[in-house]
């Protein structure tokens, strides 16, 4: 199988693309050098010079402080860039992945939010995801829409990089401890978006590493695991002013994955163990 994949400079659409060719899979791995996603034109010729039987659309403005700042962009990249991607996916008959977010929904509640439920972001970044799903909705029959969370890769910035930073210069740190989710390794998610594709059992469904955590609970078990000797304080969201309101509950029911038969993703804490295995060896 031929796959395109977007955003291939970003955590996740990196490890998709070692994922896929791992199998035996030609990646054709673009960012926005190749292929600007906001520009038709651009979309049109490189889909269609590449020919895939799919594409998995993981390029996205993520940013999600900033977006607040600069929503026309952010909707121009994760909205109109992937109704781009979508038209051409239905005019050439192919399949097509699109990689959303929690942030779709308002963040209210303690229950995991499941794939069908109402959306209603709280933000600009969430909206304009919205929006992107809206338009695969709309444009396809043939699709997967994959909501993930709190995601951390070899590629890229991500929370777990920021602590081992941050505890490198200080014995103590405060975290915020009032939002819920699950972290998500990239190449545990890889694996599962691959074996998706792989197959036509298509709709909406939740991709995380299994158990929940807060943000104050997740670095607490960073420094643990990479032994090293930080005091970390919980805090409520009051005391980080953020642009953008983030979602108390981020929990996300991966129920569907099982009935479709997609394995499930490890536990966080060993997605962890292995991850520091890899940039923090000791």
């Amino acid at each position: 199988m031929k796959v395109l994949v977007t955003g291939v400079k970003g955590q996740l659409g990196f490890d998709v693309v070692n994922e896929l060719e791992k199998r035996g899979h030609e990646a054709v791995g673009v960012d926005i050098e190749e292929m600007d996603i906001t520009d038709e034109d651009s979309v049109n010729r490189v889909i269609r010079e590449a020919s895939p039987d799919s594409v998995i659309h993981c390029a996205a403005y993520t940013a999600v402080d900033a977006a607040e700042d600069n929503e026309e962009l952010c909707e121009r990249v994760n909205a109109k860039g992937t109704e781009y991607i979508a038209k051409v996916c239905r005019e050439l008959d192919i399949k097509m992945m699109y990689i959303s977010t929690d942030y779709v929904f308002n963040g209210q509640g303690t229950r995991p939010w499941e794939p069908d439920d109402e959306r209603e972001p709280l933000n600009v970044y969430g909206r304009t995801k919205y929006h992107g799903e809206l338009a695969v909705e709309e444009n396809l029959a043939k699709y997967f829409i994959v909501r993930i969370a709190w995601v951390f890769g070899v590629n890229g910035k991500n929370f777990i990089k920021t602590m081992l930073n941050l505890g490198k210069t200080h014995d103590k740190l405060t975290v915020v401890a009032d939002q819920t989710g699950s972290p998500t390794y990239t190449y545990d998610l890889a694996r599962l978006l691959v074996d998706m594709i792989e197959t036509d059992k298509y709709g909406r469904y939740h991709a995380t590493n299994e158990g929940q955590c807060t943000w104050y609970e997740f670095a607490c078990e960073i420094f643990k695991q990479a032994g090293m000797d930080v005091k970390v304080e919980p805090v409520g969201s009051d005391q980080y002013p953020a642009n953008a309101k983030r979602p108390a509950n981020s929990r996300m029911s991966k129920d569907k994955l099982e009935e479709n038969g997609f394995e499930r993703l490890p536990s966080w804490q060993d997605a962890l163990k292995r991850y520091l295995e890899v940039i923090f060896p000791v």
